[in-house]
């Protein structure tokens, strides 16, 4: 429970930075709550720790795709 609080947490803080606030974005155009579009980016958020844990590599943000 503690580290869920913490990551929703960070997810909030993370809502300045661009890709963060596109994903968060992209998830309330799909009719999330402001409630599920943080947990959701809480989630991806741990996805990407966890692969960057898991190959031993620093965190690289990726281009923005063309739309």
């Amino acid at each position: 429970r503690q580290l869920k609080r913490a990551m929703f947490l960070s997810a909030f803080a993370a809502l300045h930075d661009p890709a963060s606030r596109g994903y968060y974005d992209k998830c309330r155009a799909r009719g999330k709550t402001h409630t599920q579009a943080l947990l959701r980016l809480a989630r991806h958020r741990i996805s990407v720790l966890f692969a960057m844990l898991r190959d031993g590599t620093f965190y690289e943000p990726r281009a923005p795709r063309p739309a």
